[in-house]
């Protein structure tokens, strides 16, 4: 693809993507909304006179032009992101573009993608609102490979979770017995945790809001990784380096193998010398790592994650240095996930875990000396404001459990929501509402979060929900 056609493809990715996000906020007729048309229009235009047509395409995690992939641009990674989104949501894969559009065109296919992220079969839907518009058409998003008929992505996202789950325990178990283990079949459970998160992100990230507590020390692992990952995926990490990046996560905690039980599952507050064993962990983690068979030089960052994960961003932390260093882009990333999950998790000397929201708080507050304040901010945008498993008070007095988060940053308030409590009082599963939908004639939100509130109390367990 020629240079300037090349950045004018992005520019388009780009330009449709603000152009979708401004409508989401404002009507349609509205002069913000007018202007960011006017000026996807100025892009596409030229282009289409000039190649007769234009096909925007959605190939995986990347789109395509007129059959030319489109490089990622970090400064609009966002803006791609978003787009992916809005398009897998409604089961799109390719927009196609006959002739030169007028503002009025693109009214009508913004109005037609809203009315189909409301709607039970939203490709569908989506093609019956431009059924009159003749210079636009839609085709079905095409899977990279064939899955059966049945298939249910929800069943394969718990599969892959559990699967990483028994994986972890198995090798634990190994390293504490002495046996040789090797790190081969880790890679195998880390890709498949990438190719659900590429699918579904927003599934795999609610498992891990289900928190086993008999499992803890699994799960936290696990749940560890599939954050990392996740979040390595909306800076723009390549496959290469998420899988670095999940094995690191992975096995960021396994030096406590080598703590004694009776400490690591102490159910009071630790002693000066059990605390001085507990700091011994980033140390032993390195040797547990250097000992497994199959190291190489890429699972070398996974030694530095396991030393550094307890450093703190201003070197605060353990263990104590005798000169200062920058840590790894892996440490500070799997840093947050670490607080995030432990803080949300039940474990032997902190039963009540803390509700997401409120632990997404202190990671606030302990921004800058603790947590990389810029990577945060890319945490929270992905877990949301109300991140999956908030129990919320809805203002139709309905409560509700958070369900998936919105990834427009600009609805970052707005999740879609399972209704857990009707409005009367009386148990329910579902349904499941997305907080952005308006009502056609006043055009004020149908619902808003008035609260949140703890799970615990009100005896909500949350994989009855969830799984």
């Amino acid at each position: 693809m020629p240079e300037q056609i090349y950045q004018e493809a992005k520019d388009i990715i780009n330009q449709l993507a603000v152009t979708v996000k401004t409508s989401q906020i404002h009507d349609p007729n509205n002069i913000a909304v007018i202007n960011a048309i006017e000026k996807f229009l100025a892009i596409i235009n030229p282009i289409i006179k000039a190649e007769g047509r234009l096909t925007i395409e959605l190939i995986g995690e990347f789109f395509y032009m007129n059959d030319n992939r489109i490089r990622y641009s970090l400064e609009h990674i966002l803006n791609f992101d978003c787009l992916i989104r809005e398009f897998r949501k409604r089961g799109v894969g390719s927009i196609i573009i006959y002739e030169p559009l007028k503002i009025d065109d693109v009214k009508v296919f913004l109005r037609a993608l809203w009315a189909a992220g409301f709607s039970e079969n939203p490709f569908d839907t989506m093609l019956e609102k431009l059924s009159g518009l003749n210079r636009i058409s839609i085709d079905k998003l095409k899977k990279i490979k064939e899955e059966p008929e049945d298939y249910d992505p929800r069943r394969a996202v718990k599969r892959t979770y559990f699967n990483a789950v028994s994986y972890t325990k198995g090798i634990i178990t190994k390293i504490k017995a002495g046996e040789k283990t090797g790190i081969k079949r880790a890679k195998r459970v880390i890709e498949n945790i990438i190719d659900q998160i590429l699918e579904e992100e927003s599934l795999l990230i609610g498992m891990t809001a289900i928190k086993e507590y008999d499992e803890y020390t699994y799960n936290h692992s696990v749940n560890v990784s599939i954050l990392s990952i996740a979040l390595g995926q909306r800076i723009g990490l390549n496959r290469k380096s998420l899988t670095d990046l999940g094995l690191a996560a992975l096995f960021h905690d396994i030096g406590k193998v080598e703590i004694p039980p009776e400490i690591l599952n102490k159910p009071t507050n630790f002693t000066d010398e059990e605390w001085e064993i507990m700091k011994k962990h980033p140390f032993w983690g390195v040797r547990a790592l250097l000992k497994l068979k199959g190291f190489d030089e890429s699972a070398l960052r996974s030694v530095i994650v396991a030393f550094e994960h307890h450093l703190h961003n201003n070197l605060s932390g353990y263990p104590k240095l005798r000169e200062r260093l920058e840590l790894d882009l892996f440490t500070r990333i799997v840093t947050i996930a670490d607080q995030y999950d432990a803080m949300t998790s039940s474990r032997i000397y902190s039963r009540v875990p803390l509700a997401p929201d409120k632990a997404l708080s202190i990671l606030i507050e302990r921004s800058n000396d603790e947590i990389d304040p810029l990577l945060l901010k890319f945490f929270i945008n992905m877990v949301g404001v109300y991140p999956v498993g908030t129990l919320v008070m809805l203002d139709t007095k309905e409560l509700g459990l958070i369900f998936e988060t919105n990834p427009n940053p600009e609805f970052i308030g707005r999740p879609r929501v399972m209704v857990v409590v009707d409005s009367k009082g009386n148990r329910v599963k579902g349904p499941t509402v997305d907080l952005t939908e308006r009502h056609e004639e006043t055009g004020n939100y149908k619902r808003n979060i008035v609260k949140t509130l703890d799970p615990n109390l009100y005896h909500i367990n949350l994989s009855e929900f969830m799984l």
